[in-house]
């Protein structure tokens, strides 16, 4: 039910709830302390009394002149009230008071300390001391005598009442202030809430002032700017995505479209009509590459294409490649050179697209007379596979992006033979990533280099394991 609230009403309430019981605790440990102190006060002036008593006791010289030398006394001390026994006998009691029967019986057992009790309203406090007198053969007495404490209860009485109007009070107050230093405090989060309701897909960059806020919030406004800088890298890279889908779309939707409202214009032979039909063919074949392409990178980034498991020697899979792309690499007068061997664990068909993707590219932009190598290299750790050619090198700004969908690091290396859309290297990562492997790639001095990694079973293993 709490969480409904506001995280200002929150701390204010618990503030509050804080401040009244560790309230309360002073007030019933004052409470505590007053009274204990007036039951010392009254124990020292008891002590005070019972020596009196003894000393009016030791200068009596029979029953008649202690009852007149103690009325004398009690007469000067008002609230006084003394019992004298000898066994069960009373020598003297005040008139108008009686000290309970069940007291004095347990006195009578065991010696018993200050004592309270109540009679018709009244409350009293009392002390006993047995008495023996010099060179008496008779039992000795009991001194009985009591104070009445009503003026301590009034007092303690008003004290709490105070107390308990003060902790009202100050709870009251404790609860403003409270709220007062929540409502501040929490200031910079709604500073940071409007600010975060004002940025839009057209004003991600916009950012959370840092300084502004405290040293605990600073963290969160850091935080935030981080996600709103991954936010508006990915708002432009989707953005970018989306346009260079269009135009790679609009493409052969144009031709398409060209041809047919050509063709429709004026009658045609049959052949003329296979022609178009076959060249139409060209570009639907186009088409559903894209979008069969389009899907397969749709599936990796929500973790569905999951690669079959069987061994893999990866020289056998770049030796059938050689042979696929010998006819094109004598043709561009490349060199292919194979070295190494190794194998992983994953799924055939999905190495041999990546394998095939980069050594397509390598083969393109590799100029005549140079080799394409590929390189194989595998531990029990994992395999590496390297495909490296020679030509113009990569900008250095260009290679954090090669990865992206219809990206194309230069327009100059677009080749017009070749009908790819910029979606190679985006499935080739795609599928070394769904084995847990990773790619990269380095370009300089004429050298550029691609290489893969796949990690072995075991290396795999133990990763879940350790995260586990």
């Amino acid at each position: 039910m709490i969480a409904r609230y506001s995280l200002t009403t929150r701390l204010t309430v618990f503030f509050t709830l804080a401040s009244g019981l560790v309230l309360v605790g002073l007030g019933t440990l004052v409470a505590i302390s007053i009274d204990r102190h007036f039951v010392e006060l009254d124990r020292d002036a008891l002590r005070d009394k019972i020596h009196l008593t003894r000393e009016v006791i030791g200068k009596s010289t029979s029953p008649e002149d202690l009852k007149m030398r103690l009325d004398d006394v009690l007469h000067s001390h008002e609230g006084l009230f003394v019992s004298v026994f000898r066994d069960k006998d009373p020598l003297y009691a005040t008139t108008g008071f009686q000290f309970p029967q069940d007291l004095i019986a347990q006195t009578q057992k065991a010696r018993l300390g200050v004592a309270s009790w109540q009679t018709n309203d009244r409350e009293y406090r009392g002390m006993s001391e047995s008495v023996s007198m010099p060179g008496a053969s008779q039992a000795p007495l009991q001194i009985w005598v009591a104070l009445d404490i009503a003026h301590h209860k009034h007092f303690m009485q008003g004290l709490i009442r105070v107390l308990v109007g003060y902790v009202a009070l100050a709870t009251l107050v404790a609860g403003i202030l409270g709220w007062w230093a929540a409502k501040n405090g929490l200031a910079p989060l709604r500073t940071m809430r409007s600010r975060a309701m004002a940025i839009t897909a057209q004003r991600l960059d916009d950012r959370m002032p840092t300084q502004e806020f405290p040293v605990e919030m600073a963290d969160l406004a850091t935080t935030l700017n981080e996600m709103l800088r991954r936010l508006k890298e990915e708002f432009d890279r989707l953005s970018e995505f989306s346009s260079d889908l269009a135009h790679e779309l609009r493409t052969p939707i144009n031709n398409l479209m060209t041809q047919t409202q050509v063709t429709l214009s004026q009658p045609r032979s049959c052949g003329e009509y296979q022609d178009i039909l076959a060249s139409n063919a060209e570009e639907y074949q186009r088409l559903a590459r894209m979008v069969a392409d389009m899907l397969f990178l749709a599936k990796a980034d929500h973790g569905l294409i999951l690669p079959s498991t069987e061994k893999i020697a990866v020289h056998d899979e770049a030796q059938a490649l050689f042979d696929f792309y010998e006819a094109l690499a004598e043709e561009k007068q490349v060199g292919l050179q194979l070295i190494g061997a190794a194998e992983i664990t994953g799924d055939r068909l999905m190495l041999r697209r990546a394998l095939s993707n980069l050594l397509s590219n390598a083969i393109r932009y590799t100029p005549p007379g140079e080799q394409v190598v590929v390189d194989i290299q595998g531990d029990v750790h994992g395999t590496t596979v390297d495909v490296v050619n020679t030509g113009p090198s990569i900008d250095a700004q260009m290679i954090p992006r090669l990865f992206d969908r219809f990206f194309r690091a230069d327009k100059s290396r677009k080749q017009l033979d070749s009908d790819g859309a910029g979606l190679g290297l985006s499935i080739t990562q795609a599928i070394v990533h769904a084995h847990r492997g990773r790619i990269s790639v380095s370009s300089a001095d004429g050298r550029t280099c691609f290489s893969m990694y796949f990690p072995s079973a075991q290396t795999i293993g133990k990763h879940f394991t350790t995260n586990a």
